[in-house]
């Protein structure tokens, strides 16, 4: 693999990461006026009507193998039913910030996946690195937050495990070469999205959405779903989960930082503390996944 394509996959996931975190700060604009299975269903609903034709157009449904289809089913009901969705939901009831640190267990679930699934075994490193995950968070957690909910605490767990999830799956399939970027990206992010959109209506109804509102949707759509994942998915198919992984943590200090700026969310200086523990944690975690690739 040459350096530039390696070069340009890593920009590429790191774009990705800052319209990510920029997700965060408008999603919490919008969820002021719109319920959040609503929310997120309407801005992957855009994405998907942007992708699909683009991919039907392409011809990428012949290249999908048969015995591939419904493992875009699972990547649709793990990435998006599952982690978009209820993500969506746990920031509904937890600071961003809260949101993005919980969401850092995500690459110890997936060297865990790895593990059941490929076989791969950790080493020393990846598990003291571990350990110091789970000492960062529970000292971050032991004290009561503000605006915490234990509620909003599992959702985003469950939401992280569905990405993790759907991070491995993809990266199985695209060894397999039965299915590209773009296929991926447009038919499981379609599926998902289907599954999302009848129980955003099933559970909150149809309510009026202001202008703003629709704002907040159509950008997310477009540009921080519709691009962004397309994007992540075309640098998945030359790294490895483990690499992006640890560029998807990048995000813990991005929202941090769009946080204090925009929605003015505050923690005590002893927090920071706790979340670098968290983060230098997971980085040793993926470190050796990096320099084993």
């Amino acid at each position: 693999m040459s350096v530039s394509l390696r070069l340009r996959a890593i920009l590429e996931a790191l774009l990705v990461t800052f319209l990510w975190s920029s997700s965060y700060i408008l999603t919490k604009f919008g969820l002021v006026n719109i319920p959040p299975l609503t929310l997120v269903g309407l801005r992957y609903l855009i994405a998907s009507l942007i992708l699909i034709p683009i991919a039907l157009s392409r011809g990428e449904h012949r290249k999908i193998a048969k015995d591939a289809w419904w493992k875009l089913a699972v990547l649709g009901f793990l990435g998006y039913t599952v982690a978009q969705g209820l993500q969506c939901v746990g920031l509904f009831y937890l600071p961003s910030v809260s949101v993005t640190l919980i969401l850092n267990f995500t690459p110890v679930t997936v060297m865990l996946l790895n593990l059941s699934f490929t076989g791969e075994v950790p080493r020393r490193d990846q598990i003291a690195g571990m350990a110091l995950v789970l000492l960062g968070a529970f000292l971050f957690f032991s004290d009561k937050l503000e605006g915490f909910n234990l509620t909003g605490f599992i959702i985003t767990l469950l939401s992280g495990i569905g990405w993790a999830g759907y991070m491995v799956a993809s990266k199985l399939l695209f060894k397999e070469r039965k299915v590209s970027p773009l296929g991926n990206t447009a038919f499981a992010m379609g599926m998902g999205t289907a599954l999302l959109s009848v129980s955003a209506f099933l559970i909150e109804g149809l309510k009026p959405i202001p202008i703003s509102g629709w704002v907040i949707i159509i950008w997310l759509g477009l540009v921080n779903t519709a691009l962004a994942f397309f994007l992540w998915n075309h640098a998945l198919e030359t790294l490895e989960a483990f690499e992006l992984s640890v560029l998807q943590n990048t995000m813990l200090i991005q929202i941090t930082i769009l946080s204090i700026i925009f929605l003015r969310e505050t923690l005590p200086p002893v927090k920071y503390v706790y979340m670098a523990i968290v983060f230098i944690g997971v980085y040793i975690v993926q470190f050796r996944g990096v320099k084993r690739n």
